[in-house]
């Protein structure tokens, strides 16, 4: 696979694990204690952010370094084996840890029922910011890190390991991104000020990618609570509007994050920028060196209109995409673009990475006119800017808003 040339590879850190996916034959099921069920193939998939995130630039043409932490047992073994046969540099950088389990995940998914899970965090939970070394992240450009809310050693002590960590990055002169994970409510995690924690963390961070959910959840637990018990989990984002939007990226922006990209799901992106030039300036050796199309700006562009298979990693993939486009210096229009039209092409298939299609074709493919989907949020006083009829709205707090 051809390689975008780029002056620095991408690290992708943070949770990894395996996912054993048994074919459930059947439209009828039911787990009835002592009984034997027939069951169709295993299928096995890796998944986490190191996965999704990482492989998804690979398959874009970023070089791509893939740093999560495995044990020494065959599951570790076997997420190794699925990177070595997919290009064996993929493996080079896994952190082999020894007396430890690999995380992975029973995925019970029958016909016309909603999935369950059975998951085993394993190292996750002992991933700490040493298992990084600085040597390491003097080489890169950017270093990406997904869901420390799912690790337990990265947000006991109110975060002090990931914040130790990206402030290592940073240290070490990296373009610093982050993605998080919705805490499950009735676990540690969950109960965890995460207000405080991302006070102490989003300065060290310059790309921040959390989905509308979960950063509801962290820094507006009430509204959060409030807008679930009203409308429901399935439908909260349905009745998101311009002024929240604004609101969050406003808190998370005065925390020190200078880009906020907050996932939509099927509703599209929506990203708002710093209006502090120095801030910008100080992104890492990725930061742009023109940076007034970048500060001061509020964008929305819903997804590309395809036919749906699964939605499994479709949030990691549209930051994969993301970072693709910032790399290569796009413009801020052109970043989203590249974004949400990375995301579209992962949903197309049924796993997280096989629809990822290379940089090159995936630019032929918007050039050709790739419909928009008609699903987006109406978002008050916004107004379409066209990029080679794709449109990005504009929000009414962005510097080229007229």
């Amino acid at each position: 696979m051809s390689k975008i040339p780029v002056l620095y590879p991408v690290i992708v850190g943070g949770h990894i694990c395996l996912d054993i996916i048994p074919t459930i034959k059947g439209e009828e099921f039911e787990i009835v204690p002592g009984k034997l069920m027939d069951i169709g193939k295993a299928v096995l998939a890796t998944g986490g952010a190191v996965a999704n995130t990482g492989l998804a630039l690979h398959r874009l043409g970023i070089p791509v370094q893939l740093m999560g932490k495995v044990g020494e047992d065959f599951i570790g073994e076997t997420i190794i084996s699925i990177f070595k046969k997919i290009e064996t540099s993929l493996a080079n950088n896994m952190i082999i840890a020894q007396g430890e389990y690999t995380s992975y995940s029973i995925v019970i998914s029958p016909q016309n029922m909603d999935r369950m899970f059975l998951h085993f965090t394993g190292a996750n939970d002992t991933f700490h910011s040493n298992d990084i070394k600085f040597e390491t992240l003097l080489q890169a450009g950017l270093f990406h890190f997904g869901y420390p809310p799912l690790m337990r050693q990265m947000y006991e002590n109110n975060g002090t390991e990931i914040i130790n960590l990206m402030s290592k990055a940073k240290e070490a002169g990296n373009t610093t991104s982050l993605d998080l994970a919705t805490p499950d409510p009735d676990t540690f995690s969950g109960q965890l000020d995460w207000f405080e924690i991302l006070t102490n963390l989003l300065p060290c961070v310059d790309l921040f990618f959390p989905s509308l959910e979960e950063i509801l959840f962290m820094v507006q637990r009430e509204k959060y609570e409030e807008m679930q018990l009203k409308y429901g989990s399935e439908h909260l984002i349905n009745h998101v509007d311009a002024p929240l939007l604004y609101e969050l990226s406003n808190i998370l922006l005065t925390m020190g994050a200078p880009i906020v990209v907050i996932k939509l799901g099927e509703y599209g992106l929506y990203m708002r920028t710093t209006a502090n030039r120095a801030r910008l300036q100080q992104c890492g050796r990725y930061a742009y060196e023109n940076i007034e199309y970048w500060y001061n700006r509020e964008l929305y562009i819903p997804c590309f209109k395809v036919n749906v298979v699964g939605t499994t990693g479709a949030g990691d993939c549209t930051i994969a995409g993301f970072i693709a486009g910032f790399i290569q210096k796009f413009n801020p229009e052109h970043v989203m673009i590249n974004a949400v039209a990375t995301g579209a092409c992962n949903v197309e298939q049924s796993d997280a990475t096989s629809g990822i299609i290379h940089s090159n074709e995936l630019n032929s493919r918007i050039a050709a006119g790739w419909e928009q989907s008609h699903k987006k949020l109406q978002l008050t006083g916004y107004i379409p800017s066209f990029h080679n009829e794709v449109i990005v709205y504009l929000g009414t707090r962005d510097q080229y808003y007229s």
